[in-house]
């Protein structure tokens, strides 16, 4: 999910100043996540809570793209049904939880109930191999794939695995739950490492999406085809990470992944981005000081960046697609830094402090 910039303080004095009954100045949605711990108790924050359960479909997901703190869905109107029941942008994960900060604080059983058939939603998404697909009930195209795609399939095993761990703030969840949150995770890790790329005989990374059936790289939208991706697999890799006991599956997997980090960094590189009179646009030049980056995008063999236009055309070099996509879409990033920072330490650690040869 991506956080705007935080607002000014005149926005937020003037937010206070309109709205003084409610005790604390209104929020946007996608601030929902970064307030003090006291603030999930304000009449605020219980405001955009019952907002956030007039969205609830019935199948217990959530639409994305929808700004839940600002108003609550009117009762004769439901979400498109192209907008229901994803964990794409950060849907139903998100609320999941907002509801559980919320419920920490003010233990209201709507709010409860609520989280509940949000996690069994999720419990019924998953796919037997483990993996999670973009919307559910399942629509025809890519977003049946498993999807790594935007953090989507890694927010989701995140919060099941704090739920399975009685973390705060899902210490109120029932046993049965936890129980089932730990096997999906269990199950969703087995899905991870099966979808791992091996190229003649060595592990490699991640497609942002997999085919649900055979686990193998699967393109998406138009922009999106198959190769390896630096930005989805860094996150994968910080879950694997996050493991207190990994597997040999997992550490071998950890350890591949940091090899091609490292093998496919870019040097020398500078990538901005830029307004035009005709929209948002993004550069990429020669700068010696500049720090690494990554591409978003590699091909599957070459490991070369590839940049892909509306037309679908696979290109090498950004400037080749159009401007709308060149300053549409984070082509290139730092996703892998703190994989790479805190890569000696979860050597030192899963190794018993001899990391491996």
């Amino acid at each position: 999910m991506h956080l705007p910039k935080p607002p000014s303080l005149l926005a937020v004095l003037t937010a206070v100043a309109v709205f003084p009954a409610a005790g604390a100045a209104p929020v946007r949605w996608n601030d929902a996540l970064v307030q003090p711990p006291a603030w999930y108790a304000s009449a605020e924050a219980l405001r955009v809570a019952d907002n956030v359960l007039s969205y609830q479909t019935p199948e217990g997901g959530w639409p994305k793209n929808v700004d839940m703190a600002r108003e609550p869905l009117a009762p004769q109107g439901v979400p498109h049904p192209h907008e229901t029941n994803t964990i794409d942008n950060g849907a139903t994960w998100t609320q999941l939880t907002y509801l559980a900060r919320v419920y920490e604080r003010t233990p209201e059983p709507r709010f409860q109930a609520a989280f509940e058939r949000g996690l069994d939603y999720l419990f019924a998404a998953q796919y037997p191999n483990g993996g999670w697909p973009q919307y559910f009930p399942r629509r025809e195209g890519y977003y049946s794939h498993v999807t790594f795609n935007d953090g989507a399939m890694i927010s989701v095993m995140t919060l099941l695995r704090d739920v399975a761990g009685a973390r705060p703030p899902y210490r109120f969840v029932d046993a049965g739950r936890r129980a089932r949150a730990g096997d999906a995770v269990a199950r969703g890790i087995e899905c991870i490492l099966r979808c791992q790329v091996r190229i003649d005989g060595t592990l490699t990374v991640w497609c942002a999406q997999h085919d649900e059936h055979t686990l193998a790289p699967a393109p998406a939208r138009r922009f999106e085809p198959v190769t390896l991706s630096g930005g989805e697999s860094a996150g994968i890799v910080r879950f694997l990470m996050q493991e207190e006991q990994p597997s040999a599956a997992v550490i071998e997997a950890v350890r591949a992944a940091v090899a091609w980090f490292e093998a496919v960094k870019l040097t020398g590189l500078r990538f901005e981005r830029v307004t035009t009179p005709s929209g948002p646009d993004a550069t990429v030049a020669a700068d010696p000081a500049a720090g690494p980056l990554w591409a978003r995008f590699y091909e599957i063999g070459t490991n070369r960046p590839v940049f892909t236009g509306r037309d679908a055309v696979v290109r090498y070099r950004l400037a080749g697609i159009e401007r709308e996509r060149r300053g549409g879409y984070a082509w290139y990033g730092t996703w892998p830094e703190k994989v790479l920072r805190d890569f000696p330490e979860w050597e030192k650690r899963v190794s018993g402090g001899h990391p491996a040869r």
